[in-house]
């Protein structure tokens, strides 16, 4: 529809061109313009059929030219179709492999979720028992008769026990004199070491260093004066810390209180030594009540000896009864042996005599083997 018209404006172009020159000529008269106008009337029908028929091959080649294209865009978007689908499917594919994977990993998530959430409230408890003075007493002793309890025998040991003068003991360890009972104290001056571990400047480090070295000198100097009673425990006591970090901040940072515990015989233990200070107890134990039993064993020795010489005098006894019965023995095989030889030369008598004529009498017989037999 467009190359049509185009062909129409052309040629109206053109008919407006030759009538403009027509009318230029003003010598031309009517009848030769009437001809002209037929000739170019008949040409410009030629023309139109001309391009009519241009048109209609040019048209006849576009629709063959716009079949192929479009059969070529069919297969095209046919093969294309495809291919997007075929990505679509293996995309799919792994979307749902993706999610199956991203719902496993959720529910780990939820679990591991639960886990922390529920240890958050364990901390937070565990952070509101040491908090309380009371109950972080309490968790101490929890600890404390954990390992006594693990590492000594029932007879060695006694909780919440009570000395001459009143006062109660967390853990008292029944030790033979010397040493004797040591007292164990599980308290902590917590708050101390936490305020050093919040401290972010200077300052408030060296006024909470301080804070903790007045503690625990004051905890120190409480043990030795209650539980240090002469005559009735040992010479030294024990503040068991049941924080291997509290223990460690002491010892490496905090050496003149260490020291100054030393010297007031309270020896600051940690649960990793106080296990080693119990397995030397137990083996101090183990040495006594092998020398209260040495001596019965002493005793038992000297009647095993006893036991053991009577049993050689016996058994001298018996080899002498076996020494005489092999002596017996041997006289009767001596005895036996005369008989055999007697009665050997008994038979040759015999024999002598029946070589000699006959078979003597036992009258001639008596007298020369009675001779015999007193020779023997």
């Amino acid at each position: 529809m467009d190359m049509t018209l185009i062909l129409a404006v052309l040629l109206a172009l053109a008919v407006g061109a030759l009538l403009a020159v027509f009318w230029a000529r003003g010598r031309v008269d009517r009848r030769d313009e009437a001809g002209a106008l037929a000739t170019l009337t008949g040409r410009l029908t030629q023309m139109a059929e001309s391009q009519a028929a241009s048109q209609a091959q040019m048209a006849e080649r576009l629709q063959g030219q716009e079949r192929a294209l479009a059969k070529t865009v069919e297969e095209r978007l046919g093969d294309f179709s495809k291919r997007v689908g075929d990505r679509l499917q293996e995309t799919a594919t792994q979307s749902q492999t993706a999610l199956g994977d991203l719902r496993e990993r959720l529910v780990v998530i939820d679990k591991a979720q639960s886990n922390i959430k529920e240890l958050s409230s364990q901390v937070v408890g565990l952070q509101d028992i040491l908090g309380n003075k009371q109950a972080r007493g309490a968790f101490g002793e929890i600890q404390l008769r954990d390992i006594v309890e693990m590492t000594l025998p029932p007879s060695a040991y006694a909780f919440q026990a009570s000395l001459g003068d009143g006062k109660r003991v967390d853990c008292l360890l029944r030790l033979p004199n010397p040493p004797g009972p040591i007292a164990i104290d599980s308290k902590f001056p917590l708050e101390s070491y936490h305020a050093l571990r919040e401290a972010r400047d200077d300052a408030a480090q060296t006024l909470a260093r301080r804070g903790l070295t007045i503690a625990v000198r004051k905890h120190v100097q409480d043990i030795a004066a209650k539980y240090i009673v002469p005559g009735e425990t040992a010479e030294s006591a024990l503040l068991f810390l049941p924080s291997e970090a509290v223990y460690a901040e002491l010892h490496a940072n905090f050496r003149d209180v260490i020291e100054e515990s030393y010297r007031a015989r309270v020896w600051i233990v940690s649960p990793t030594t106080l296990m080693a200070t119990l397995n030397t107890v137990r083996a101090i134990l183990k040495d006594v009540r092998m020398r209260e039993q040495a001596g019965v064993i002493q005793a038992e020795v000297q009647t095993l000896l006893k036991d053991i010489e009577r049993l050689d005098q016996r058994v001298g006894k018996l080899q002498s009864h076996f020494q005489q019965v092999n002596e017996d023995v041997r006289q009767i095989r001596i005895s036996t042996d005369k008989v055999n030889k007697r009665g050997e030369r008994i038979t040759e008598l015999q024999l002598e005599d029946a070589e000699d004529g006959g078979t003597p009498e036992v009258e001639d017989i008596a007298p020369p083997l009675i001779a015999r037999i007193g020779e023997h």
